[in-house]
């Protein structure tokens, strides 16, 4: 059974269309990356799949009793509050700290538990936010822009980690992104967006195709071709040190 399916979904503010004619579904253990320039609907869709904004027509059918797990763009919480990584995770209820331990191991972030949050950098931060939302172990998890304001190898570096997780958790990935450069390879299908669908299919196909193209440019190729080769160097490094 799918996670989400979302057939004809419309949704318009004050008599204004945000989005049309929608279609979408995610399954089961693949990552599907939302592209599309600003204002084209992403943050609406995401919201939309969520249940916080209601549809306008069309419909959004979600595995019954399905678990999100939901990443934003930033984290908004005064950061200078004297409040560790750890502690940030018992919010807003406390949470076992096995379970704690382990999400934190699973996002990358076992190091960063007894840091003060105001300590850490961007991709840091984005980690333990990572961290939270796999605390109720998400058979969707959502990604809102999650690696805003990160370099493009601390980008590279995050949705590596996000692959991993996939793999361990067997969860569905939702992702929003403007960072063609990697996040189109780290991608099982991608959906170009402009207030509807205009293109859709895997990397490399929404990258060749003349309505993606008319959006961004042509510049996406030769990046997918360099995290490819620096995705697949990085996994065969790895393999080198596997214990034989």
């Amino acid at each position: 059974m799918n996670l989400v399916d979302i057939m004809g979904l419309g949704v318009s503010f004050g008599g204004d269309p945000v989005l049309n004619h929608v279609d979408l579904v995610v399954a089961p253990g693949e990552i599907v990356t939302i592209v599309g320039p600003n204002g084209s609907g992403k943050s609406t869709l995401l919201r939309a799949i969520i249940g916080a904004v209601p549809p306008t027509h069309g419909t959004v059918v979600r595995k019954p009793g399905l678990r999100i797990g939901y990443v934003p763009q930033r984290l908004h919480i005064d950061r200078t509050l004297p409040l560790t990584a750890r502690r940030f995770l018992d919010l807003p209820r406390p949470v076992a700290s096995d379970q704690a331990t382990k999400a934190l191991e699973a996002a990358g972030a076992a190091h960063l538990a007894d840091r003060q949050l105001s300590e850490l950098s961007g991709g840091q931060t984005q980690r333990v936010m990572l961290a939270r939302a796999l605390l109720n172990r998400p058979e969707l998890l959502i990604l809102d822009e999650a690696t805003q304001g990160l370099d493009q190898q601390g980008s590279a570096a995050f949705y590596r980690q996000i692959e991993e997780v996939r793999t361990r958790f067997g969860c569905g990935i939702l992702m929003v992104s403007h960072e063609l450069h990697v996040v189109m390879a780290a991608s099982d299908r991608v959906i170009c967006l402009n207030g509807h669908v205009c293109c859709h299919g895997s990397p490399e196909h929404v990258a060749s195709a003349p309505e993606y193209r008319a959006l961004f440019g042509t510049g996406t190729q030769g990046a997918l071709a360099l995290y490819r080769h620096e995705h697949d160097h990085a996994h065969d490094h790895s393999r080198d040190h596997e214990p034989h």
